[in-house]
């Protein structure tokens, strides 16, 4: 356990995981000092006055520059600086999780991937609950690690989504059971626009592991499964296990004729029909299978995993159902914040589609869904800060292409143009930042503008 009685330690960012981190070293006797480049939200606010804790917002002061190590929220880029007064003076900088888990007890199962973390992890969350195992939800997803991390214990785990921001600054970060689901370019403004250096943020999920621990991955994913044989020829490298909707995988899981496989110690297992699986889609397959191995490594039995498989009914957010309206059918996919999700979402349908995409752009090349829109969408409808660029890159390739500038007017000439026996499906391909909060905020509000109608 690492002593960190009376440090003076900058937290920087003053959302939730930079909350969660203060108020874990404030109760581990050092004394944090939080600061945010911008305005500090008056429910953050309040808490941190509850705890005694002191904050500065809108500037990073020279008391801000001064502490012992800095902690490091996970919107704030490593090129912030903040972060880079610290790396340049040779001072420690570490993310969030990487400070919960210096006080971590449970065996945690991290999961990490460009898409689908959410998704995965909520799986995870359904199957334990299935097979009655004790566990705890925290990461990128729900709670910050450090809010949990003293209800800990070694007959618990720990179940993660974690972000490559997050796996950017880690030291001693150890999973029990590491989890890559795919890597396809997102955020590289915050990787100089380099997939190389945000895939290797990635992989870093894998950097303490040992033979005793656990590497699941995507085994159709070429820049995934190049690490993970990279990765097999490290000394005390970790257990290897694949999954893959296209072939046999050498351990892990597979499809063979319409059923899917474990092939576990070179013995095979069919574990049920992949019809059975309650998510419908290509990628879902993927996904339940990357749970069913996680749930494998963490000694889950198969009726539990199979159990789930046909269970699980999904998350908000994510190719949600909200209602059908006049004989159309609304979708909120408010989670798809990249062009590779979008692609999935058009994957999952094959009816005529109205799609509602923008918010703040992160690089995108619009033109990878091209052959998708071609298919299935025949009217865009573009938001947010990302609209010249949509209607710039694919605006003539749908028959129809409109701009709205709030969500409500983008629900209302949906409904205008879709026709009974259609889909109306909100996957922006963007951050959510130039509108909303979060993109649960976008999800709300696109949901609350259909409910409207």
């Amino acid at each position: 356990m690492i002593d960190l009685k009376d440090q003076h330690i900058t937290i920087a960012g003053a959302a939730r995981s930079g909350v969660a981190a203060a108020t874990l070293l404030k109760r581990k006797g050092a004394i944090p000092f939080l600061s945010d480049a911008g305005s500090v939200q008056p429910h953050f606010a309040d808490k941190l006055r509850a705890e005694s804790i002191e904050f500065e917002e809108n500037s990073h002061s020279e008391r801000a520059l001064s502490g012992d190590f800095l902690v490091l929220s996970p919107g704030v880029p490593t090129q912030s600086p903040i972060a880079q007064h610290y790396l340049m003076n040779g001072k420690p900088v570490i993310s969030e999780i990487e400070l919960a888990s210096w006080f971590n007890r449970s065996p945690i199962v991290a999961v990490t991937g460009s898409n689908g973390k959410t998704t995965v992890v909520n799986w995870m969350h359904h199957m334990w609950k299935t097979a009655e195992k004790e566990c705890i939800v925290a990461g990128n997803i729900g709670y910050a690690f450090s809010e949990l991390v003293e209800k800990t214990a070694p007959e618990k785990d720990v179940l993660l989504e974690v972000s490559s921001f997050q796996l950017d600054h880690i030291n001693r970060f150890h999973p029990s059971v590491a989890v890559i689901l795919n890597i396809t370019p997102d955020h590289l403004d915050r990787y100089n626009s380099s997939f190389k250096d945000y895939a290797a943020s990635k992989f870093r999920i894998a950097e303490n592991q040992t033979e005793k621990d656990w590497f699941i991955y995507n085994y159709d994913d070429s820049t995934v499964s190049g690490f993970a044989k990279k990765l097999s020829e490290r000394a005390n490298a970790p257990q290897l296990m694949a999954f893959s909707t296209e072939s046999e995988t050498p351990q892990g899981a597979f499809v063979r004729n319409g059923k899917l496989i474990f092939r576990l110690d070179n013995k095979e297992e069919t574990l049920m029909d992949i019809d059975d699986i309650a998510l419908p889609g290509k990628h879902n397959l993927s996904n339940g299978m990357a749970t069913a191995l996680a749930a494998r490594a963490s000694e889950i039995r198969n009726e539990h995993i199979r159990e789930s498989l046909r269970s699980f009914e999904g998350v908000e957010h994510r190719l949600e159902y909200v209602r059908t309206f006049n004989g159309v059918k609304y979708i909120n996919d408010s989670k798809a914040t990249n062009i590779n999700a979008v692609w999935f979402a058009l994957d999952s349908f094959n009816v005529p589609l109205v799609l509602i995409l923008g918010g703040r752009d992160k690089g995108n090349d619009y033109r990878e869904l091209e052959s998708q829109l071609r298919k299935k969408v025949h009217t865009i409808i573009a938001i947010g800060e990302a609209k010249n660029a949509i209607k710039a890159q694919i605006g003539d390739v749908v028959p129809t292409f409109a701009e709205a500038d709030s969500m409500k007017e983008a629900v209302k000439k949906a409904a205008s143009v879709a026709k009974r026996g259609e889909v109306v499906l909100l996957s922006p391909a963007c951050a959510s930042f130039d509108m909303f909060d979060n993109y649960e905020h976008r999800g709300k509000i696109y949901k609350q503008a259909v409910l409207e109608l």
